[in-house]
């Protein structure tokens, strides 16, 4: 595999989505960056051409979060919408689908969440209880279910529903994948509250009986797995994109800080007890940055099994670097490390995040054991 170095249209998309951030910065609105960021064409960077994206891929979706996310203003349902939901339905969607939301979800005027976490059912999918069924007089789909921990669904237009139905032949349930419409009859939701200070919000689901059109099943009903893990890699991927932007983000603040802060005449960044951890944490982040170009690669050429192993080691390191750049960035200013002025002390709780969701280090440490090293499974 070739040398990961940027290409020229790579490096122009960086700088121009950094020079995005840098006008909305720290204190941006939401809204606000989400309808530029469409307009300009970066939400849709990935999605194809014939219907209004930019045809690229994760590799240019991850720049544009990434870089969003060193100026301060990372727009965390970029991982959701675009990545996770238009993903699938560019891949696997019917050409119906493909019209309805293709061209909105890179234009920014609509938005889909993403639902798989289940309370009793967090990092083993395979214990999803949310079922569908048919209704035989109609054909309809009936899904009767809970989620949890389900960004953003206030502001979706629909949320991407992971369900199971029964296989006709073995009896057993199989995961597949339904559009769900915020307005559904039965569809339910509750806010959770959060430590967490985000512009998007976490909310518990619950569907009754929510009965869905034919049409609303996102591809074919026996290849559940693979359209699912379809759109979990590049989860992985954006997430590694979004912890990296916030290390970057911290670095650069206490970077500057240890610059100017002098104490007994001397800038606090000419002490090596300062100076080396913060080099340290750069390091971090650019090793972590290249397995996610790696990852972004070999899923944008259509390797799955390759870029699963890579997505996950890219979001394992990215979340390892990001909580030390975080925590060397609070360390270096000290008690204003902890102030609201400089804005970092509520990174302390969101750079967890990226350990923990959406799937959490020890998962992937499982994964890398027995699927990469061979060894046996301890569950």
């Amino acid at each position: 595999m070739s040398v990961m170095i940027e290409t020229e249209e790579h490096k122009a998309l960086r700088a121009a989505v950094a020079a995005l951030g840098k006008r909305h910065g720290r204190d941006y609105v939401r809204e606000d960056l989400w309808s530029e960021a469409a307009k300009l064409g970066y939400l849709g960077v990935n999605l194809p051409e014939e219907y209004g994206g930019g045809g690229g891929g994760i590799a240019e979706l991850s720049i544009v979060l990434e870089e969003l996310g060193a100026a301060g203003c990372p727009l965390l349902m970029m991982v959701v919408s675009p990545a996770i939901c238009g993903t699938v339905i560019a891949r696997f969607g019917t050409d119906a689908q493909k019209r309805a939301w293709l061209p909105a979800l890179a234009d920014g005027t609509r938005t889909m969440a993403f639902g798989i976490t289940e309370p009793d059912a967090g990092s083993n999918s395979h214990r999803i209880t949310t079922t569908a069924r048919r209704d035989p007089d109609t054909g309809d789909w009936l899904l009767t279910g809970r989620k949890v921990f389900i960004s953003g669904v206030d502001i979706a237009d629909a949320t991407l529903i992971v369900g199971r139905t029964e296989d006709s032949r073995t009896g057993r349930l199989k995961p597949c994948l339904f559009i769900v419409p915020r307005d559904a009859e039965g569809f339910t939701r509750r806010q959770i509250d959060m430590e967490l200070q985000a512009a998007e919000k976490q909310f518990e689901l619950v569907l009754d009986d929510v009965r869905l059109p034919a049409d609303a099943l996102v591809g074919d009903e026996d290849a559940g797995l693979l359209q699912l893990f379809a759109g979990l890699n590049p989860e992985r991927i954006m997430t590694a994109a979004f912890a990296i932007g916030m290390g970057r983000y911290a670095l650069g603040r206490a970077v500057e800080y240890a610059r100017d802060r002098a104490v007994w005449n001397t800038p606090i960044g000419a002490h090596q007890a300062i100076a080396h951890p913060l080099a340290q944490a750069h390091i971090d982040l650019e090793l972590a940055r290249l397995m996610m170009q790696k990852a972004a690669h070999l899923y944008d050429a259509g390797d799955d099994v390759g870029a699963g192993e890579a997505a996950n080691m890219a979001k394992y390191a990215a979340g390892e670097a990001c909580v030390r750049a975080v925590d060397q960035a609070v360390h270096t200013l000290g008690g204003n490390g902890l102030t609201r002025e400089f804005g970092l002390a509520s990174l302390i709780t969101a750079s967890r995040v990226a350990r923990i969701a959406p799937v959490s280090r020890e998962m992937i440490l499982n994964y890398v054991s027995h699927q990469t090293l061979g060894l046996p499974k301890s569950y």
